[in-house]
């Protein structure tokens, strides 16, 4: 689509139009709250980037901060927080309330995708958006919505703005994305089987040998690793398919020596 449309601001219609069509397929009435979080956001941003005054521009992070993380803690823990409560009220003899909130897919990345934008305002690093779509772009963003790499602004901006896309990086985009999901699908998923059957045997308090322990946990890293850069491959080969060039997010963390080292080798965009 995006080699077929010349008109770079139409590719971007259209990009932002497919990534929110790809959310909402699994997830239709979270749709609204990724909308609702990219108008505040965005209007966040401006006021950051507008601000001159550093109280107020911490104030308007904070703000930031506190709804982003706010919303994130409301659905990651309103269950858990209900089954304590109802604990309580049955301890003491009252009905417990039913409650259960689903967890929006992706929440997590969103959600550190818009703070990372009204943070790399904040720190100068780049200009708030004049359209909110390009906010909406850069949050929806389909490669990247469910599992990463986490974006910076400051390093999707320009190509937002200004981007080609070459045969040369199609053609690198689809062996990216063909090895992420080779990780995937012939790695990750073969050794999840023995390490959810051998975890399975250790929660229902069966006797095991020691090496049949040690397979377990070395199959359970491994599914770990591949999946989680195997969706990383995937996400950085579909951006190189639209023109975009998203960070490296694992590098060979398992040859760290120290635990410092694995922190800056593996889900590098995070800490960076």
């Amino acid at each position: 689509m995006c080699s077929l449309v010349k008109n770079l601001r139409l590719r971007n219609f259209w990009l932002l139009l497919f990534s929110i069509i790809f959310y909402a397929w699994g997830e239709v009435f979270f749709v609204f709250l990724m909308l609702g979080s990219t108008i505040i956001n965005y209007y966040l941003g401006r006021w950051v980037d507008r601000e001159t005054e550093p109280f107020r521009r911490r104030k308007a992070v904070a703000i930031a901060i506190a709804l982003n993380v706010g919303t994130l803690a409301c659905f990651k823990y309103a269950n858990f927080a209900a089954d304590n409560l109802n604990a309580i009220l049955r301890g003491i003899g009252f009905a417990p309330v039913h409650v259960r909130v689903r967890l929006p897919i992706g929440i997590s990345f969103f959600t550190f995708h818009a703070l990372s934008y009204v943070i790399d305002i904040y720190r100068r690093k780049w200009p708030s958006a004049k359209n909110p779509g390009d906010v909406a772009l850069y949050i929806f963003f389909f490669p990247q919505l469910i599992a990463g790499p986490i974006l910076r602004w400051s390093a999707i901006a320009p190509q937002i703005a200004r981007r080609v896309v070459t045969k040369a990086g199609f053609v690198e985009g689809i062996r990216r994305f063909t090895g992420g999901l080779a990780k995937k699908m012939l790695i990750a998923n073969a050794v999840a089987q023995p390490a959810d059957q051998i975890f399975g045997f250790i929660r229902a308090r069966e006797q095991l040998a020691a090496p049949v322990v040690w397979v377990g946990a070395i199959c359970y890293t491994l599914q770990i690793y591949f999946d989680f850069s195997g969706y990383s491959d995937m996400a950085i080969g579909l951006g190189k398919m639209f023109g975009f060039e998203f960070m490296e997010n694992f590098n060979y963390p398992y040859v760290s020596k120290s635990v410092r080292e694995f922190w800056w080798r593996w889900h590098i965009s995070l800490s960076i």
